[in-house]
């Protein structure tokens, strides 16, 4: 089934002139991982606690935008680490561990909204960390990483951006279309994690 992560070898040569830049500066690819997963989670707590007592709905703007230089990050660490001779154990422990930090971070830190089914969000981020964890299960049975859609990364950080804008466009809209809106984004996403753990488990067998 088709998904965003498809897009990505367009992405990666925009990004080309960046890449080297930081490499002649020194800049590694571990680096770029670390730093992207700490801006994730103090991102996500920002937000959190911004809204821990009087909501801010405006403030969940922040995340579709860091969502997109996010996956640039993900981009720039990974092209580093192939075309610059970067690539180290430590750094697929890194590039995997550190996604499904700032992923999770990112998703839980919706359960201020309020209209939000708070079983629904954190089943949702359950199954997305089952999702990887089937894709990084294959070169355990001897084939490559599965990044299969329809609900890799790159799809949930654009679905989780829609949800961002609807809980930040809620002063416009009743209780009710927010309500609803949120939590059928999230049986979206649900849906379709289910379908892509099917899928890498199926390519990967």
């Amino acid at each position: 089934m088709p998904s965003i992560y498809q897009l990505k070898p367009a992405f990666q040569r925009c990004l080309r002139p960046s890449v080297r830049y930081l490499y002649e500066r020194g800049v590694t690819a571990n680096q770029v991982t670390l730093v992207a997963m700490l801006l994730s989670v103090l991102l996500a707590c920002g937000v959190y606690f911004y809204n821990l007592n009087t909501v801010h709905a405006w403030s969940f703007v922040f995340i579709p935008v860091w969502m997109l230089l996010r996956m640039a990050f993900n981009a720039i660490d990974g092209m580093l680490a192939r075309e610059f001779k970067q690539q180290s154990r430590l750094g697929a422990y890194l590039n995997e561990l550190c996604d499904v930090v700032a992923d999770s971070a990112l998703y839980v830190c919706f359960i201020v909204v309020t209209q939000i089914q708070t079983e629904l969000l954190l089943f949702v981020t359950f199954l997305a960390i089952l999702s990887e964890y089937a894709g990084v299960m294959a070169p355990l049975v001897g084939v490559d990483r599965r990044y299969d859609g329809p609900m890799g990364k790159s799809d949930r950080a654009f679905a989780f951006s829609i949800l961002a804008f609807v809980v930040a466009c809620q002063a416009w809209l009743t209780e009710k279309i927010v309500q609803f809106s949120c939590n059928s984004i999230l049986i979206i996403i649900l849906f379709c994690l289910f379908i892509t753990i099917f899928n890498r488990i199926k390519k990967a067998l």
